[in-house]
């Protein structure tokens, strides 16, 4: 773990104190601690940490492992509301030690049902600088894999309960360029369905223009359509990663000091395109796990000198136990090798070189500090140093709009201009078939002037007239008109949205099988097909979010998702017609629609009871339960547990869960994994049949391998092995 380059780079980049400097290296050589955040609900999270303080701290408290002590897990200072945690144990310890192993199972299995999100400690400082209110317009505009999308989401629904999931009026947008992560955001949004959330599939320096209809009261013209402009941006950019040393030890070895220079175009891009997509008086916060300045205060400084309207954001007294260092103002980037190279040397060995390699240089003025760097309060960005509080290298820098700046499309237009000015050499400007007036660029689908900076270059194959862009729904497929720009992505193989009409027939025979009430938002109801016919899931989403739909062709947002997926349609046998069922992840969604007659009560041991057995029979358990459910139709239910405490442990809130009644039984509609973590949560250990089951395995392998080898023969037909077969099938299908 040593790199002369990277000392030698940093040392003279005068990041560190010297007398600071030895201690900053160990402890990039030591192992990063293992964090995690408690997520969801601000209910569900107190209650959680509540269990971790009060179950596992305390047995954590006396361990030792050959004669040390062990820390047990502590509250990460500076996180809100103690919901942040770290433990520093070697994997040796959490493999043989009994109480870190039964610790380590807890987290696991709530991870894996999304309460606990492992999470650098640094990864979580972004979004907490961002501010997030439930009514802002939200984009994450390099969101892979999610980790900050989750803190998003869960400020957007700082309104939940520990039971029902709110509708937030605002949006957020998680985005990635990378098709294969962009499905890793899906998954993090299971953790937390939302209507307010969309996926979308783009490259963040070239983010097109979307627009939404309006009905802000505060305006004297509602329902009009314009530009959708985001109140909140998050742009934690793609860079060299160095901050991550401590967890990614192969950058020891490839770690050179021109890694940033290739990445500080894009990096200006992308910060550029989001000056361009923010509202007065919003807030951008730009973020790398990069300790190099030519990734962190160069590309500030390229684009606050692009744009006056902004400025760095003092921020010093937010987190007043987060140890930080100030931004730096001077620095000296490498572009030969060599560490002391000027600017004007620099520009003066291009002009040497034939015109073919002089454009591919990837090394531009912005790449060393400006001369009025001492005027931009780049002191106000924010250095987060290994050594300071156990963690990774970060850097974070907030801006906003200044207040006396209320910007108009003409000063858009004249901000363009400046960006390819200031950035853009005459080899990489902006491409277009036909000269166009830089105002009308914004209203080109994936193009507008911010999105130019450092070696960039992008085709326009069409240009439309300001006031002339019309996306129509996108349930609709529409071939590009004459003169207007192309608006569809062929490429793109996701299914569209289409919003049912309130009196769809699937639709209100859904709301009737559910017992939902006449407050449902049935104008808000999606399905994922052309003709919003066959039926299957139904997605509910906001007004906004409909809007933004509606107004934009899906294709060219690359939409990947939106809303949140709450009823599917059960396919019942044994003479029962299919029947629309509430999803386990959907009901804290449905649940205040759901009429509170139709919601059963059942008692402790009937929860135990459903937690160890699949498909007990409805005869089987002790009134008044059996009654209650005897009476039932055959179909989805959904039952509340109260709050209660018994012998054997304690259930602190309310608990409601989605149910399905067959002919004679009934089960829990969550999947495997939600049960053990309950189960866990509940009794200290997993009592469902699929724990079990897997212990059985486990035994048996362990026997096989143990036991001689002997000739294989055929497996003898047992009728049990098939029910057990036909039990992980149905499981599996109720877990989809």
């Amino acid at each position: 773990m040593n790199n002369e380059r990277f000392s030698a780079y940093y040392q003279a980049q005068n990041i560190i104190p010297g007398d600071e400097w030895e201690n900053f290296m160990d402890c990039l050589r030591r192992p990063l601690p293992t964090t995690f955040r408690i997520t969801g609900s601000r209910e569900i999270a107190h209650t959680l940490g509540h269990t971790i303080e009060e179950t596992y701290v305390p047995l954590l408290n006396d361990v030792t492992f050959e004669d040390e002590a062990v820390p047990p897990p502590a509250q990460i200072p500076w996180y809100p509301e103690g919901l942040a945690w770290q433990f520093n144990v070697s994997k040796k310890v959490l493999r043989k030690s009994e109480e870190f192993k039964k610790f380590h199972s807890f987290l696991v299995h709530e991870t894996e049902v999304g309460n606990v999100s492992r999470q650098e400690a640094v990864s979580m400082l972004p979004p907490l600088f961002l501010d997030v209110q439930p009514h802002h317009k939200v984009i994450d505009m390099c969101a892979a894999p999610g980790s900050k999308t989750a803190q998003l989401l869960e400020a957007l629904h700082a309104h939940d309960t520990a039971t029902a999931t709110s509708i937030p009026p605002g949006l957020l947008i998680a985005n990635d360029s990378d098709s294969r992560r962009s499905h890793l955001l899906i998954h993090q949004s299971a953790r937390l369905p939302s209507p307010a959330f969309m996926v979308t599939n783009l490259d963040a320096s070239i983010f097109p223009v979307l627009r939404s209809v309006s009905t802000d009261p505060r305006r004297s013209v509602k329902k009009t359509s314009s530009q959708l402009l985001f109140d909140r941006i998050l742009c934690d950019v793609p860079c060299s990663g160095d901050g991550t040393l401590r967890k990614n030890i192969g950058i020891w070895k490839r770690w050179q000091p021109m890694d940033g220079n290739g990445l500080h175009g894009l990096q200006i891009r992308i910060l550029q395109r989001a000056m361009r997509m923010l509202e007065p008086d919003g807030r951008i916060v730009y973020s790398t796990c990069s300790l190099n300045p030519v990734e962190n205060e160069a590309v500030i400084a390229a684009a606050l000198n692009s744009n006056e309207e902004f400025e760095l954001v003092d921020v010093s007294s937010q987190l007043p136990e987060l140890i930080r260092r100030p931004g730096i103002t001077t620095w000296i980037p490498t572009v030969d090798r060599s560490i002391n190279t000027s600017y004007a040397s620099w520009n003066a060995f291009i002009e040497t070189l034939p015109e073919d390699k002089r454009a591919e240089s990837k090394i531009f003025e912005t790449h060393w500090p400006p001369g009025n760097s001492g005027s931009l309060n780049l002191e106000r960005c924010m250095r987060i140093y290994p050594h300071l509080q156990d963690t990774g290298g970060f850097f974070v820098a907030v801006l906003e709009r200044k207040a006396s700046h209320k910007p108009s499309t003409s000063n858009y237009a004249k901000r363009g201009a400046e960006e390819v000015d200031v950035a853009v050499p005459e080899t990489k400007k902006l491409k277009l078939e036909t000269d166009v007036p830089s105002a009308q660029l914004d209203e080109v689908p994936g193009a507008s002037m911010s999105a130019v900076g450092p070696g960039s270059a992008m085709e326009v194959d069409a240009v439309i007239k300001e006031g002339e862009l019309t996306t129509g729904p996108s349930q609709i497929k529409q071939a590009p008109r004459p003169g207007k720009a192309k608006l569809s992505d062929p490429s793109f193989k996701e299914m569209p949205y289409t919003f049912l009409a309130p009196d769809d027939p699937a639709l209100v025979t859904c709301i009737e099988q559910l017992k939902l009430t006449s407050d449902f938002p049935t104008s808000n109801v999606l399905v994922r097909n052309p003709e919003g016919e066959g039926v299957r899931s139904l997605y509910l989403t906001n007004d906004l979010v409909k809007s933004v739909i509606l107004n934009n062709d899906y294709t060219r947002m690359r939409l990947m998702t939106s809303g949140t997926k709450v009823v599917t349609k059960q396919e019942a046998g044994r003479g029962m017609a299919a029947q629309f069922r509430i999803l386990g992840e959907g009901l804290p969604v449905v649940l205040p629609y759901v009429k509170p007659d139709a919601i059963m009560t059942a008692d402790f041991a009937t929860l135990k009871t459903l937690l160890q057995t699949y498909y007990p029979l409805c005869a089987s358990f002790p009134d008044p339960f059996m009654s209650a459910i005897e009476a039932k139709d055959a179909g989805s239910h959904v039952v509340r547990f109260p709050a209660s405490h018994s012998a054997d442990t304690t259930l602190q809130r309310d608990l409601m869960l989605p149910l399905w009644k067959s002919n004679v039984s009934v089960t829990l509609m969550i999947d495997k994994k939600a049960k053990s973590a309950l189960s866990l949560r509940l009794f200290g250990e997993d009592i469902t049949i699929a724990a079990r089951e897997a212990g059985k395995l486990r035994r048996l392998a362990a026997k096989d391998a143990a036991a001689p080898e002997e000739p294989d023969e055929p497996a003898a037909e047992n009728p049990e092995d098939d029910e057990n077969e036909e039990d992980d099938d149905i499981d599996g299908e109720q877990e989809e």
